[in-house]
């Protein structure tokens, strides 16, 4: 028999609901996976109980005739999401020991579903980082190792690099990421899974700690298109306690993946050609070009002009949104308190602030004060905005040519943890390719498509339409079939 461990979500809800197992069975051979891989830092609180009641009630619920969509299933969950009861601190000091009394719409969907919670996955610091090392509970390691015999630990890329590491490692079968920039899909082609961003307001950001409330989104993270389509079909929905969320119907993504993109045309952003990419990324667009031409699609060249400018609009927005929306925490009503001897109010507050964040944190919200500042809204923030227009008005003109995007997802294969780490601009380059369909709130999901010439994975990105997320997951599931992508990191934790 296939080792547990080994089943996506798809194969352990049908091997679970035909009998080939009981749900405690996939929960303890998960759990015993999670307790045997510490090494990769992965979790920062295990639930391994909450697991096996999940599992004990699916085992009931399936006597009964009465099990749920996800029943059988345990997932990891990023800390972003607040879930009752357990620890949720967005990777952060200033939110250690904060324990909510409420669940995120996102998280309690996937529960009410029947899935179990194997833990809270690590990430980078309020979701601010693209390696996983800016996380207060340590760094994320990849499973991957380069082919040099060298023992480099390798960065899972971020923020959902907990996320990434444990579904790559098998330690989990799937989980829930979050997207502000790219924080799903690059972490996904740098451990070789599937991530979806979905439509800016499918999934509510309710219970989400929130980083920039105009970009962040959650999706899910998997090792194939069809487990990323049966978690979002139970993520996403209307909430009423979410402003933004939209309130349209959920499609049954799965029963609709089709791989036949006959009639579909797909657009070629040649804007996306960046300085120093890699000849292996460029060979690999060229050859999901071809998959594409397979699938029965026709190819058409596109430009987005103002693609350029999205990084730079990027990061003023979302430090600009990040700096008030972490005005909260001040040490009076959530997680650290730091109040030195005689300290009053103002000095608690920036004791509790100073202990609490970590450098790139701090480093964004002052970034995002000062183009908020009076004399410099205009100059910066109203600016960004006026250009994150023109990025949205760039993608409306190519859908009048074409029906995805295809792309690299990011610049890089991984790269070992500490080699950018000196270096924030090139940090932040690692979202060039996810960033602009971010400002414009489209659905994007990256799909694994090979190896480069050091053994590590590398991805393509599909772009479409708001609210096509299914023809995004066919195009995904199109590269995916004919990338046949097999590969998975050898196990050394």
């Amino acid at each position: 028999m296939t080792d547990i461990t080994d089943l996506g979500v798809a194969d352990i809800r049908d091997g679970f609901r035909g009998g080939a197992f009981s749900a405690r069975e996939v929960a303890d051979a998960f759990n015993d996976a999670v307790a045997g891989a510490e090494a990769l830092n992965c979790f920062i609180v295990t639930t391994p109980e909450k697991a096996v009641e999940a599992a004990e009630e699916a085992d009931r619920a399936l006597a009964a005739g009465d099990a749920g969509p996800l029943s059988g299933v345990p997932l990891g969950i990023k800390d972003l999401f607040c879930t009752d009861g357990v620890q949720s601190t967005a990777g952060s000091h200033i939110l250690e020991g904060f324990v909510p009394p409420y669940e995120s719409t996102v998280s309690g969907n996937l529960l009410g579903a029947g899935a179990g919670m194997l833990g809270k996955l690590n990430m980078d610091q309020f979701a601010m980082g693209s390696s996983n090392e800016t996380s207060y509970f340590g760094n994320v390691v990849s499973p991957w190792k380069r082919n040099d015999g060298g023992n480099t630990p390798m960065s899972p890329g971020g923020s959902s690099g907990g996320t990434s590491s444990a579904i790559a490692a098998h330690i989990v079968p799937a989980a829930t990421g979050t997207d502000t920039g790219g924080s799903i899909r690059q972490p996904a082609a740098f451990t070789g899974i599937c991530g979806m961003k979905p439509t800016y307001g499918r999934c509510s950001r309710y219970g989400m700690v929130a980083f920039a409330s105009s970009l962040d989104q959650a999706g899910p993270m998997a090792r194939s298109v069809k487990d990323c389509a049966i978690l979002l079909e139970a993520m996403a929905g209307h909430d009423p306690k979410d402003s933004t969320s939209l309130d349209e119907p959920v499609p049954n993504w799965e029963a609709g993946l089709s791989s036949d993109l006959t009639g579909k045309k797909i657009g070629i952003p040649k804007e996306y050609r960046v300085d120093d990419m890699p000849g292996e990324i460029d060979a690999l667009w060229k050859q999901g070009v071809e998959w594409m031409r397979d699938a029965g699609a026709e190819i058409v060249d596109v430009s987005l002009p103002h693609t350029r400018y999205a990084l730079p609009a990027y990061y003023i927005i979302a430090p600009a949104e990040a700096s008030a929306n972490l005005a909260r925490y001040d040490g009076v009503r959530y997680g650290l308190r730091k109040l030195p001897e005689g300290a009053n109010l103002q000095e608690m507050y920036a004791a509790t602030r100073a202990a609490g964040f970590g450098d790139e944190v701090k480093r964004r919200i002052m970034i995002g004060t000062y183009v908020l500042s009076a004399g410099f809204y205009d100059a910066y923030y109203t600016q960004a905005a006026k250009v994150r227009t023109l990025i949205a008005q760039d993608f409306d003109r190519a859908w009048e040519s074409c029906d995805y995007l295809l792309t690299p997802t990011a610049p890089s294969a991984a790269f070992g943890l500490g080699d950018l780490s000196d270096d924030p601009i090139a940090m932040y380059l690692n979202d060039v390719f996810t960033v602009p369909s971010s400002l414009a709130g489209l659905p994007a999901i990256a799909v694994p498509g090979g190896l480069d010439h050091q053994g590590l994975p590398l991805g393509l990105q599909v772009i479409g339409k708001a609210l096509d997320e299914q023809g995004v997951m066919n195009a995904g599931l199109a590269l995916e079939e004919r990338a046949g992508f097999t590969h998975r990191a050898e196990k050394w934790w």
